[in-house]
């Protein structure tokens, strides 16, 4: 039997802990007992297995730390492995857990029948499963998965050493894991009818997830689960914070942008630029952090210690959603970005992507670049951009394709097509680089792309559907998530026979 984390609260701590929320703006430690939901038997409790967690050399596979979505500024979730590394990272190892709400790989999305296929697999994506990809620390496999809970799982067996559900919101981030706590973010697509008649009278007054759920930063004891403090957000926060220097920074769905203590969950500071932060995860970067707003579309830079803005720049056209959706890429003094353009008027009313690099300090535009057009597409409206070697990689869900450009000049190098058809379009993950090839994840499949040529060397199915979800690379092992809520490792040689 599971081993469960309980404790019995009083009425007078949930009292006390509800005043201290309202006057600090965070749960303190002190108040950490405040954990929701609070039936210590019920199905959203907190289940621990600590007999699952790795031991010896095991626990000590992976990077150390997890500071950003896609694991770093770049978005390169690559992690090479020593000679002396245990053998089974370095061979690979094969496994699937299934989430709380796994769905068969072999199956359509739930609904298709009624919503269509294109609505339906980014419904079960919005509120069924993973959103973003895994992150592997120490061992462990850290996921958040719209089924409300996260999970850590031992990167070497599969087996789970921990589930919560802090919150009943969604978990669409990437976990972040920082000695020895992980930090969660939770927030919905959802707008309740009050927000709908607000955005409709002035969509840049409006806010998404703003009383629809308990939004905001929830941090955990990585050994075990345990809520330690809670930063509540009044917009949501479906996108991932960033970790620099002691801090935590993130953007919500009612233009707010946030400077936490990542010891405490003290707020430092807090910037309004207006607009809907969506699904851009905060990117830290030479003392700056960089995230976009949809509604009042822009890309921000603010500085770390303060929150005071540096500047803003924006891409032309973009769709009121799209550059909300983007998160900004930084590498060697350059900042990337990509959005869905609202259509030309005409007949057949064909969306382009745009991209744009930026310098990073002065956010003077070093270049723009049209990605190629295609058909509407519904939700994630960009790819996520991926840098390498003064290289950019970014997907055109658009036009199911993906590009590589030069990072100082905008040069473009290649595009690949997409091979497989993808109802809402493919294209949106970032790719990663690894021992000279890119992987990537989009469809039901994986695939092996020659980085200088952008021809296609293999391909892999795995079914379900991925999303934003880029393969982490550890070793000679890959670790997966899905949007059918399916944590997954399988060989790198599975994937690439060369390898």
């Amino acid at each position: 039997m599971p081993r469960i984390v309980q404790k019995h609260i009083p009425y007078n701590t949930i009292l006390l802990s509800s005043m201290l929320l309202a006057i600090f703006g965070c749960v303190p430690l002190a108040s950490a007992s405040v954990a929701v939901p609070m039936d210590s038997t019920g199905p959203y409790r907190t289940v621990s297995h600590p007999e699952n967690a790795p031991s010896g050399v095991d626990a000590t596979v992976g990077p150390s730390e997890w500071t950003h979505a896609y694991a770093n500024p770049a978005h390169n979730a690559a992690f090479p492995v020593s000679n002396n590394a245990p053998k089974w990272i370095k061979d690979g190892v094969s496994w699937s857990f299934p989430e709380a709400r796994a769905w068969p790989l072999t199956s359509p999305p739930f609904g298709h029948k009624t919503y269509g296929m294109a609505e339906a697999a980014v419904t079960q994506t919005q509120f069924y499963g993973n959103a973003l990809g895994p992150s592997v620390v120490k061992g462990v496999v850290y996921a958040e998965s719209d089924d409300m809970f996260a999970y850590a799982v031992n990167a070497k067996t599969g087996k789970l050493i921990w589930r919560a559900s802090p919150v009943g919101n969604n978990l669409m981030g990437n976990p972040l894991v920082v000695g020895n706590t992980v930090y969660l973010s939770a927030g919905s697509v959802g707008f309740n009818f009050a927000n709908v008649i607000r955005y409709a009278h002035s969509p840049s007054a409006s806010a998404r997830g703003l009383n629809v759920s308990f939004n905001g930063i929830y941090a955990l004891n990585r050994e075990n689960g345990k809520l330690l403090w809670y930063f509540p957000t009044p917009g949501e926060t479906m996108a991932t914070p960033a970790y620099d220097n002691h801090l935590l920074f993130i953007a919500d769905g009612a233009g707010n942008a946030f400077g936490i203590n990542a010891t405490t969950g003290k707020q430092l500071w807090k910037t309004h630029v207006g607009g809907m932060d969506n699904m851009s995860s905060v990117t830290a970067y030479d003392h700056n952090i960089y995230f976009a707003m949809a509604i009042k579309p822009y890309l921000y830079c603010l500085n770390e210690s303060n929150g005071h803005v540096v500047w803003k720049g924006t891409i032309p056209g973009a769709s009121n959603t799209g550059i909300g959706d983007v998160s900004p890429a930084a590498a060697d003094g350059v900042v990337v970005l990509d959005a869905t353009t609202t259509p030309q008027a005409n007949k057949k009313a064909r969306f382009g992507n745009v991209i744009r690099a930026f310098d990073a300090k002065t956010g003077a535009v070093l270049w723009t670049r049209s990605m190629g057009s295609g058909a509407k597409i519904p939700a994630f409206k960009g790819g996520v951009p991926m840098i390498h070697d003064n290289i950019v990689y970014v997907g055109n869900p658009v036009a199911s394709t993906y590009q590589a450009y030069e990072l100082k000049t905008g040069k473009l190098l290649w595009t690949w097509h997409v091979p497989t058809k993808v109802a809402a379009g493919a294209g949106r993950a970032a790719p990663t680089y690894y021992h000279g090839l890119l992987y990537i994840t989009t469809g039901q499949y994986i695939f092996v792309v020659n980085p200088a040529t952008g021809k296609e060397l293999h391909q892999h199915h795995i079914g379900g559907q991925f999303g934003i979800e880029s393969p982490v690379i550890v070793g000679g092992t890959v670790y997966l998530t899905s949007s059918w809520d399916w944590i997954m490792a399988m060989p790198l040689k599975t994937v690439n026979p060369n390898s």
